[in-house]
């Protein structure tokens, strides 16, 4: 697909993310020797704290989206047998794109940073008894139906009531119908907050709430001109309540 597309202008979203129960997105398991857990959480190798990787924060807005309107494409890897969808007339795939191919490469116009740990309003962190570097270990176990046995496993996870920033931007360019675009990525956050983030969801992991303080749009004269008056604060579609 190679129609020629002009930036109309950016939105700029952006606020915090509160972890509402215990959260898991599994990173290396390089600390399994060191403090026995099956699986830890992603880290930036920096500074050794947690962050939400873009990418899981995008891809799980998009499968629930495609959930909501029963669309999937083919699987992706062994264990995955309905993919995100690869149709490029797809509404959900024309704001989200599509796996680079020959024919139908549709990219994402929607860019979701990843998410850094906010310290002033995790002080709490560096003064409670965390188990790990800013985290915990939570130990589930599996009972063996027929001999009762148990076999313990080890989840490391960032603790309820930590704060993450969150910044996104969503790219509309002059064939795009906006407000339908804008509506559908803020019904993905209205969707993520309602299910989970990360593994271990159904078992009680990864509940969050998503803070929006700011949406700001940039025309293109913003980056054209270099023109300051063309931020202006965002107002053709309301912000859901559910995401103040």
């Amino acid at each position: 697909m190679n129609d020629t597309r002009t930036l109309i202008k950016k939105i700029l979203v952006s606020g915090r993310i509160i972890t509402l129960t215990g959260l898991h997105i599994g990173g290396s398991n390089t600390s399994i020797a060191i403090g026995g857990v099956d699986s830890s959480v992603i880290r930036n190798p920096l500074d050794n704290k947690p962050i939400i990787p873009g990418s899981s924060l995008k891809g799980k807005m998009r499968s629930l989206l495609e959930q909501l309107d029963g669309v999937f494409g083919r699987g992706v890897g062994r264990n995955s047998n309905h993919g995100p969808t690869d149709d490029p007339t797809n509404r959900i795939a024309k704001v989200f794109g599509t796996a680079v191919n020959e024919t139908n490469n549709v990219p994402s116009k929607v860019i979701v940073r990843d998410c850094e740990l906010l310290d002033a309003e995790n002080e709490i962190l560096d003064n409670q008894n965390t188990d790990l570097p800013y985290s915990e270990i939570k130990t589930e176990v599996v009972i063996d139906r027929i001999t009762a046995a148990a076999t313990p496993r080890n989840l490391e996870r960032v603790p309820a009531g930590v704060e993450f920033s969150f910044d996104m931007v969503i790219n509309v360019f002059d064939n795009d119908d906006e407000e339908k675009m804008v509506n559908m990525v803020f019904n993905g956050l209205k969707l993520l907050q309602d299910d989970y983030l990360g593994g271990s969801g159904s078992r009680g992991s990864g509940q969050i709430k998503f803070v929006i303080e700011e949406v700001k749009e940039r025309s293109r004269e913003y980056y054209i001109e270099n023109e300051s008056k063309a931020e202006i604060p965002y107002a053709i579609v309301e912000l859901p309540e559910e995401l103040k």
